[in-house]
């Protein structure tokens, strides 16, 4: 998440998941959920065309007028966490403690908070390749916010477009890391992707009829993930395929208030989301909401000059189905810079 604090601890606190259900029909839905110690207020906004947004407050900052809608899980009113754009584009951030964006080297590039680092990916591009182009060469410096006594955001990235591509970035001792998942449809937290990666080829290699790890942390997670997104039905249904998908997301998800004595930083699932590449459905399902609402991006007004809208998920407890009709005009968001 875009504002996730660095803990330190023998359990995982930074405990998100992101996995790529694939159906038929070119149905491609992502979900991920949103972990944390304390609760963390998010709210969706829907973006026009046309939206300007600025990279940072720091020497050096550029600014981008939007060339896609986006729907927007924003943090604290402060922070974008993920979003999908008008042509499919999913971009989620998730916690990654060993995340470095820079180095002595470069570190005076120009600069991008991580509060609109997520917006800058979707508002200019409709695919993974094109996201992958615009960030080749590391021209950019992201920073986060220090927050809660010096400790930092670091994260890392997932991306996926309609037609199912994916890419993980990572940020590895100051120098940008692009991966192509291939058959892993699972990213959680740490450890970095080529050794998650390989946790997930041995524990195929046992097999998950036999067994499989249960544990909160990230790799255990990441495992379960894997082995249940491989084998559940391919459907074409949009409901169908957003309710199997958020079968799997409990399974990886950690109970609401979920704690274990001597471990204060243990971290409870707060949220799940699931993006619907084709039909653009932004689904939001919060643990203490009683119903699975979403909003259809389809049906948003994105022209040029179009207002900016907000759900205000705490006023959603109790709504189920499309959730259009409780968006609100509002001012944009102020990132936190």
């Amino acid at each position: 998440m875009v504002l996730a604090l660095v803990a330190v601890g023998s359990v995982d606190s930074e405990a998100c998941t992101r996995i790529v259900y694939n159906g038929d029909s070119s149905l491609c839905i992502v979900g991920r959920s949103l972990d944390w110690k304390t609760p963390i207020p998010t709210n969706l906004y829907v973006y026009p065309r046309g939206a300007r947004f600025v990279s940072a407050s720091r020497p050096g900052a550029f600014s981008w007028t939007s060339k896609y809608g986006c729907v927007y899980a924003v943090g604290y009113d402060a922070g974008i966490t993920e979003g999908m754009n008008e042509k499919g584009l999913q971009v989620a951030s998730l916690f990654c403690k060993t995340a470095q964006y820079s180095d002595s080297t470069n570190n005076d590039r120009r600069p991008v908070s991580l509060s609109v680092f997520v917006a800058w990916l979707l508002d200019n591009n409709a695919t993974t390749a094109e996201v992958l182009k615009q960030v080749e060469g590391q021209d950019f410096t992201l920073y986060g916010a220090t927050l809660d006594g010096g400790t930092e955001s670091k994260l890392h990235f997932g991306v996926t477009d309609a037609s199912g591509e994916s890419a993980i970035i990572e940020f590895s001792k100051g120098r940008m890391c692009v991966y192509r998942p291939d058959s892993i449809h699972v990213m959680t937290n740490d450890p970095e992707w080529p050794a998650m990666s390989a946790i997930v080829s041995y524990w195929r290699g046992v097999g998950g009829t036999n067994m499989l790890p249960g544990t909160v942390r990230s790799a255990d997670r990441c495992v379960r993930g894997d082995f249940f997104i491989r084998n559940v039905a391919r459907v074409a249904d949009a409901d169908l395929g957003a309710s199997i998908l958020r079968s799997v997301m409990f399974n990886v998800s950690v109970p609401y208030l979920y704690t274990v004595t001597g471990e204060p930083n243990v971290s409870s699932t707060q949220w799940r989301s699931m993006c619907n590449l084709r039909d653009l459905r932004y689904y939001f399902d919060s643990a203490t909401a009683r119903g699975l609402y979403y909003i259809d991006l389809g049906k948003c007004d994105l022209r040029p000059g179009a207002p900016v809208l907000k759900l205000t998920t705490i006023d959603c407890t109790d709504v189920c189905g499309e959730a259009n009709r409780l968006l609100r005009k509002v001012a944009p968001f102020v990132p936190m810079h």
